[in-house]
Formats: structure tokens, sequence, C-alpha cells
């Protein structure tokens, strides 16, 4: 499949490792222009998301444990947003200068840390709503885990109570929207002072601070008879604590990779999962954005030269997502 004359035979810019290892194998180099095959489409990268696993993909952790022979240099990045620059002959979905987002763990043709990206058009969708192409490029991987979570694995259903355990975070802030728009009440568990308001700005029923010492209690006011349901995105005891406010017979799900993985009381049904992409999916969540207000709030930007600043950024205090822009 020829590429555009926009990209045909150019190199680009990208976050590209020669070997897997620390923050200090984050350079910028050029490459070479991904190639796309019949069923991909070639994506001119705007923005690209910071995942909170990029740091494990960094050090080769999702080659060793999807058994991947990887290809240096390796550009970093599973999420990301921009314009359809090139689409493949069997790709009818899409056409050249459609505003797009798209997902794609581990990509052998490289990440989204790039000008641009080669992805399979059934992981690309049509940007929903009214997003920002920030936005956009950090929805996809944490909103779908979140769906994922909330419809697949805990079968969630209109008039349930949920508890949504790091509700200010990047998956956490997502699952609590889309919880209410699947007509749950959720009760949520934030992180410090700030990350209490966005969860009350987001519509939660009822938010608690999980560094206080009450959000126990304040679990047991708003469901008397126990929480139907939980989706955790954070281990450690302060998680398992606040597990026991679930009921009896009730059903928490948390994210692979989640770590210290956290554990229900007896009586309770816990399960790990891992997020899905699919057409059908990414349908569903955009449908159910488009169903009203719908905030992917972007704590940070940096630019693509401050990728190493990016990932330290994940490991301090911020609400929501963080994103990396492409010049």
């Amino acid at each position: 499949m020829a590429q555009t004359s926009q990209a045909k035979a150019q190199t680009m810019r990208a976050v590209a490792l020669d070997q897997f290892g620390g923050p200090e194998t984050l350079k910028i180099q050029n490459v070479p222009v991904p190639e796309i095959d019949a069923h991909e489409v070639l994506i001119r990268v705007e923005a690209a998301g910071v995942g909170v696993w990029d740091p494990f993909e960094r050090e080769g952790g999702f080659v060793e444990m999807m058994g991947i022979k990887p290809k240096f240099p390796y550009v970093l990045g599973s999420d990301g947003a921009g314009t359809i620059a090139a689409v493949g002959d069997s790709v009818n979905r899409f056409k050249e200068g459609d505003r797009v987002y798209a997902a794609e763990l581990a990509n052998p043709k490289g990440g989204f840390y790039a000008q641009y990206a080669a992805v399979k058009a059934e992981n690309v969708s049509l940007i929903p709503g009214h997003l920002s192409i920030e936005a956009a490029a950090v929805l996809p991987s944490d909103g779908l885990t979140a769906l994922t979570g909330l419809e697949k694995v805990l079968g969630l259903k209109s008039g349930e109570s949920l508890m949504v355990f790091g509700a200010s975070g990047g998956l956490g802030h997502l699952a609590l929207q889309l919880a209410k728009r699947l007509g749950a009440k959720v009760f949520a568990i934030a992180s410090g002072d700030d990350g209490v308001q966005l969860a009350k700005k987001l519509g939660a029923d009822s938010v608690v601070d999980g560094r206080s010492d009450d959000f126990l209690n304040a679990a047991r006011e708003f469901a008397r008879e126990g929480i139907d349901a939980a989706l955790v995105t954070a281990g450690g005891e302060t998680a398992n604590r606040a597990l026991l406010a679930i009921r009896k017979g009730g059903r928490v799900a948390y994210p692979n990779g989640v770590m210290p993985e956290p554990s229900a009381p007896d009586g309770v049904k816990i399960q790990a999962y891992d997020g899905e992409v699919s057409p059908a999916l990414i349908d569903r969540l955009n449908a159910l954005i488009d169903a009203g207000p719908f905030e992917v709030h972007v704590d940070q930007t940096f630019p693509l030269e401050e990728a190493g600043k990016a990932q330290q950024a994940l490991t301090e205090h911020h609400l929501g997502k963080i994103a990396l822009r492409i010049e």
C-alpha cells in the first residue's frame, strides 16, 4: 500500500529505545515512517497518552510477558490521537483527514511516542463527543479497561451501588462517569482534596478521601446493606480495608497490573481481568461518552522531548491522565 506523498519515504521524530531500561533510554531519534498493510491506517499523531504501564514496557516487561521478539529502535506508546494520513487497501471505515484516536499495545510497528503510527483499523475510532486531541489520546486503554470491568466482569446493573477505589486516577475517573451512565450509584474513594473535588464534579453520589480514616464508615453509611460491587484501580492495605464495605455476595474487579493485588473478604467474589479492544467495545464506549457531558481529565501535557519527565510525573500525585504533545 503506497503512503500519501506527505509521509512517503520520510523519516519521523520519535522517542525510540535502543535497549530496554530506565528513563535514560528515552531519546529522540529519527526513524522511518512505518508502512501500512491492507488492514491498517497511518495516523499522523498529534498527542499520545502516557500510561502507568509505559515504564513497564520501557523496561521490557511487555515483550517478555507476551513472548514478543522486540525490534529496535523500539517506539513506546499504546494510546494516541491525530489525523488519518493514509489508509490500507482493505480499509473502508476511514479516509484521509479523519480525526481519530486509537489503542494498540506493544505494536510491532511502533507506538504513539512518534509523529506517525501504523495501527490496525479495528483499533481505531473517530473521536467521540467534543474531546480535545489530548483528551482523545489518553482515553482508549483506560476507557476500554474501565468499561470491560464494569459491564463484562462486574455485570453492573442500573440501580446498583458501586465503589470506585482510585476515583480521581486515570482509569478511576473514567469508570466513575461510565458507571453513572449505566445507572449506578457511585461511592468514590479519591486521593487528596483535589481528587475529592474532581470526583464530585464528575457526578459521584458520595466521595471520600482515601487518606482519611473515616472512609469505611462513610461507605457503610452510603449503603447500609453493603455496596454491591467495586472496581479497584490501586492496591494496598487501604484498598483491602475499603472492600470490607462490600456486601456478602458482592463482587470486585481489578485490572491486571494493580499491585499489590487486592483481597476481598469472605463471601465476596474478586476477579482480575485485562482490558479489551474491539470495534464493538469502542463503539459502546463512544456511545456512552456521546450520551452527555463527559470529561477526560488531562492533568499535565508534556512535549515529546520531555517523555522522561512525563513518565516521572506518573509517580507523583496527579489527577486523571498525562499526555505527550507531538509537534
